[in-house]
């Protein structure tokens, strides 16, 4: 087998969950092949290079072989080669998103619970 669908190899090399979301995924243009946005039924072969956007960020990937099976995690990795630039880029936004939930969440701008309003109060002198 020298060449499988898109949709499959996305699915087989662990990118999406199913088959149906990779093809959702082309459909929406999130996938592109070889700098062009890629159908569904697209055929990849290896040395194709993929620009792939899914909910675990940007990938910029190099097809190694293809797969119409899924199998483990450790097979599927075996399927593609990620540039260091998309490394490094999923890295950083890694870090930043950490660094967001250190700050903490936003506090609620809704009406001040009993003890805030006691903390105002104080604040302010009332007490």
């Amino acid at each position: 087998m020298d060449s499988v669908r898109i949709d499959k190899w996305l699915w087989a090399a662990r990118f999406f969950k199913t088959r149906a979301l990779a093809a959702r995924a082309c459909d929406l243009g999130r996938i592109q092949a070889n700098g062009h946005d890629a159908k569904p039924a697209r055929d990849v072969r290896p040395g194709d290079r993929l620009h792939i956007r899914n909910e675990g960020g940007e990938f910029a990937v190099e097809v190694k072989a293809v797969s119409e099976m899924r199998g483990p995690a450790a097979v599927a990795q075996t399927l593609y080669e990620e540039s260091e630039a998309s490394r490094a880029a999923r890295a950083q936004l890694a870090a930043e998103r950490k660094a967001m939930a250190a700050i903490g969440a936003v506090p609620n701008p809704g009406r001040p619970s009993k003890r805030d309003r006691r903390l105002i109060h104080r604040f302010q002198g009332r007490d």
